[in-house]
């Protein structure tokens, strides 16, 4: 612990967040043209034998400030943020050493994480759409079951995939750069960097977990020629839902896509007869991929408020609440989830 309270290199996990946070620090670290700049400049500045040390690092720091601020010049509603940075930053660069770091930090982990960032998928229908289509076209809906879990198991796992194969070679590449510092000194380093890379990582799957579904139910839409529209946002008020769909009587169909319903739950629990009934929603339908938390209690409850739940045909909750009187119609099997739809909207 005492060598990296020590260490120079301490400063390169802090710099990394600090440059790439975006609620207290304005993502100052996502412009990576003004990154290319400072670290040019701040080179030239080290490089230059005219001055002395001190005089180097007060040179460092202002030319930041400059820099930083004409970029943000004209984004007036991050301009607080960027000046918390400036300050901050400016707090803990109090040596050349620090410099250095710093300057390391945007040339070998802000700047590659950014671009590797760029490759990561931001959904998973790259993995997907191929398969999908194959299995509709060759097997029909008796496929649909199939295709939703392939479309959730596929694209995570060729997403996860991806991500690795980045986080290795950015990985390998810093390794490689750093190489000449002592392995006390590296090891800050190479976990700064891991740590960011994992962290900005974890945001995107999150984001792409919440859509994997609400691709797939998109995609099923499309392929059957049904019409499917975002929920409007007036709905949002009191139900959260991904899609509808208007039956031949003008009534609607929420659908509501997530991997399970405890993601859910809270908005879903609100969402009354009364309040689906002032939208003129006949029920909400909700596709799910993981149940094991949906009880008997949560079944009843929702049921009675017109939910219907598409649960994978072999699913074990399927069975069990399939021979359930009373809570059996509050739930179907996924394959039949657009021939249900087709019956609806009088297709």
């Amino acid at each position: 612990q005492d060598l990296v309270i020590q260490s120079p290199w301490r400063n390169a996990y802090w710099f990394a967040r600090m440059l790439i946070s975006s609620d207290k620090y304005g993502a100052v670290g996502k412009k990576s043209k003004l990154l290319n700049e400072i670290v040019i400049s701040l080179r030239l500045i080290i490089s230059d034998n005219s001055h002395d040390e001190q005089a180097k690092l007060l040179l460092s720091k202002s030319l930041l400030r400059s820099l930083i601020e004409k970029s943000f010049a004209k984004a007036k509603s991050k301009l607080p943020r960027v000046e918390e940075f400036l300050i901050d930053v400016s707090k803990k660069i109090s040596s050349l050493d620090d410099v250095n770091v710093f300057i390391l930090t945007i040339e070998n982990i802000v700047v590659p994480i950014n671009r590797a960032m760029l490759e990561i998928p931001s959904d998973d229908k790259e993995f997907t759409v191929t398969l999908a289509n194959e299995y509709l076209n060759e097997l029909g809906e008796s496929a649909l079951a199939t295709v939703v879990r392939l479309w959730d198991d596929a694209g995570v796992e060729g997403c996860l995939n991806a991500e690795r194969a980045a986080v290795v070679r950015e990985f390998s590449h810093l390794r490689s750069d750093i190489g000449h510092l002592p392995i006390h000194h590296s090891d800050i380093v190479l976990t700064a960097f891991v740590q960011e890379f994992e962290r900005r990582l974890g945001q995107k799957r999150k984001s792409r977990a919440g859509g994997s579904l609400e691709d797939v139910a998109s995609f099923l839409f499309n392929y059957y020629s049904i019409k499917a529209d975002d929920a409007p946002e007036h709905f949002q008020a009191d139900i959260e839902v991904d899609k509808w769909v208007k039956c031949k009587d003008k009534w609607l169909i929420a659908v509501s896509c997530k991997r399970t319903l405890r993601e859910r739950w809270k908005q879903v629990s609100s969402a009354s007869s009364g309040v689906m009934g002032k939208y003129k929603i006949r029920q909400m339908w909700h596709l799910i991929t993981y149940d094991e938390d949906l009880s008997d209690d949560k079944l009843a409850s929702l049921g009675e408020q017109r939910h219907v739940f598409y649960l994978r045909d072999d699913s074990r909750k399927l069975a069990e609440y399939s021979l359930k009187i009373g809570l059996k119609d509050y739930v179907r099997p996924m394959s039949k989830f657009i021939s249900d739809l087709k019956i609806e909207i009088g297709k």
